[in-house]
């Protein structure tokens, strides 16, 4: 009888422990901080003050006391949990007048609260397109974007980044009857801006659907605030499905999407992440009602922001720095290689500034960046000391900095 030994298995450990060392070699490796204080531009973290320049609350309303005191008040009425899904009972008063409130904002039909982005990302597509069907992204779209492509199962392409003849010739070549435009409103990682108005015809020209992720212009751009839809002025016929956040300009939490009366209800009955997914708590859509009002009233916060986003631009660029075409709050500084990235991040932080170092696969390799992000809560002496920090790390870099990720 042969002694035939059988292979041993491996543990989870011994195979997931190398990718963990390799992904530290070459510096790529995400660690999470802890604050132990309220979001804010001063934050205490493990420990040590630091002012963040990495927060998405770009309007400064995620401690503001208005938007506080509405939490604690509907706390105080609602409790704390929802109880189960919308479709269950979890529906309450305050998510329905906030739905009310957030359509009227955008000048939409209607809007549908979803627990978080990826989610309403998620089940929007996943509703909207599916096998037979075509969906086209930009190739540097949000990760739960390309996910819901992926997962719909329609035929997915990713076009060139805000090429519209790219876009069109695939858009020419496909013969399926539902044809859906994904892009995001301003880019997370690059803050530039989609061409909406010209993504709008091409759309039209072509009987395709339009529809934006507006996490990072909803409360930031547009006259009201209402973001890039109307920063465009384009409406429901030219966008037909739009995308917010609530946890960024907002300050608070979850998202919607806004739309016609067809829209949502398809939403409501297809889209899984909302049909199976435990509503928000009440009390934070009060706190988001809170917040759409001072949004709206306080014009001077997006004005502020502006002109910080003006004084941090002319400065990186009095430094030599590389800067994106970004006119938003999302104002990344490019240094290319992954290990000059975080070093300059850390040199930050023994300054007293909080910075992101942004690195692969979040951006493409030769790309990693400081993604620095401006909020109206800083103010103009902040953004100064930030760049003169800057100023004497870059000046003790080597000269060959940022030329890959190799």
């Amino acid at each position: 009888m042969s002694d035939q030994r059988q292979p041993q298995a491996s543990s989870l450990e011994q195979i997931l422990a190398p990718a963990l060392q390799e992904r530290q070699q070459a510096h790529l490796y995400r660690r999470r901080r802890t604050l132990h204080s309220a979001q804010g531009v001063q934050v205490q973290v493990d420990g040590v003050s630091l002012t963040s320049f990495c927060s998405n609350d770009y309007l400064g309303l995620a401690n503001h006391p208005a938007i506080v005191s509405a939490f604690k008040k509907a706390a105080d009425e609602y409790g704390v949990g929802s109880g189960a899904s919308h479709l269950v009972c979890g529906h309450s008063a305050e998510h329905h007048a906030l739905e009310e409130e957030l359509a009227a904002f955008m000048g939409r039909d209607r809007a549908l609260l979803f627990s978080t982005g990826y989610m309403a990302n998620l089940g929007t597509i996943g509703a909207l397109v599916g096998k037979g069907d075509a969906i086209f992204e930009d190739k540097l779209n949000h990760a739960s974007l390309l996910d819901g492509g992926l997962l719909s199962g329609a035929r997915f392409q990713r076009f060139l980044h805000n090429d519209l003849t790219d876009l069109e010739k695939k858009l020419s070549r496909s013969d399926s009857d539902r044809k859906l435009i994904v892009v995001d409103g301003v880019f997370s990682m690059d803050g530039d801006l989609a061409p909406m108005p010209e993504l709008a015809a091409l759309a039209q020209a072509h009987n395709a659907w339009l529809m934006m992720d507006d996490a990072h212009g909803f409360g930031c751009l547009g006259k009201s605030g209402a973001g890039t839809a109307e920063h465009f002025g384009l409406d429901q016929s030219q966008l037909p499905i739009v995308m917010g956040t609530l946890g960024k300009g907002a300050g608070s939490f979850g998202a919607f999407v806004a739309g016609s009366e067809v829209l949502i209800e398809t939403l409501i009955q297809q889209a899984r992440p909302y049909i199976y997914t435990t509503a928000m708590p009440p009390a934070v859509a009060a706190a988001t009602r809170a917040s759409l009002k001072v949004i709206q009233q306080e014009a001077w916060r997006r004005d502020h922001l502006n002109q910080l986003i003006g004084q941090f631009r002319d400065g990186a660029r009095q430094l030599g720095l590389q800067l994106m075409e970004s006119p938003t709050a999302i104002q990344p500084v490019v240094f290319g290689d992954a290990a000059t990235t975080l070093s300059v991040s850390e040199q930050l932080q023994a300054r007293g500034f909080w910075v992101g170092a942004i690195r692969p696969p979040t951006v493409p390799r030769g790309t990693s960046r400081l993604r620095i992000t401006l909020s109206a809560a800083h103010t103009a002496e902040q953004v100064a000391g930030l760049l003169s920090a800057l100023e004497d790390i870059v000046k003790a870099l080597p000269d060959e900095r940022g030329l890959s990720d190799s």
